[in-house]
């Protein structure tokens, strides 16, 4: 997951949010911490609780992975406030929605740098 979606995702969830506030130094801390965080959640989960891994169940996990996350920074980072279930609920999707665009995003830009490199080589 990179750092540019969970950003946005962040950013989104907030000014849709009305029981979500965030200043911008939280922003930075949330960023950082909630990746950090989701990074190290994740991993223990496929590999500690999962013993043969699906789409599905890697799916499951990122949405479950990504309100774990967003709990515990909503307790760690001051200028985050996140207030009732529903806002977590959808908090939750926003983020995890805007981190996935930014992965496919990311993915495809590498495949056609990688692409244009292969072509530029027999060019050459």
């Amino acid at each position: 997951m990179g750092l540019v979606g969970v950003a946005a995702g962040i950013v989104v969830a907030s000014l849709v949010l009305t029981d979500m506030s965030l200043s911008a130094t939280a922003l930075i801390e949330t960023t950082l911490i909630f990746w950090l965080l989701h990074l190290a959640v994740q991993f223990l989960a496929l590999r500690i609780l999962v013993r043969q891994p699906s789409v599905a169940l890697a799916g499951l996990l990122a949405v479950a992975s990504t309100i774990v996350s967003l709990i515990i920074v909503n307790f760690i980072v001051s200028g985050l406030r996140i207030h009732g279930l529903s806002t977590y609920l959808f908090a939750t999707l926003i983020i995890w929605v805007a981190t996935a665009v930014a992965d496919m995003i990311g993915t495809r830009m590498i495949r056609d740098r990688r692409q244009d490199r292969r072509q530029e080589r027999r060019g050459d």
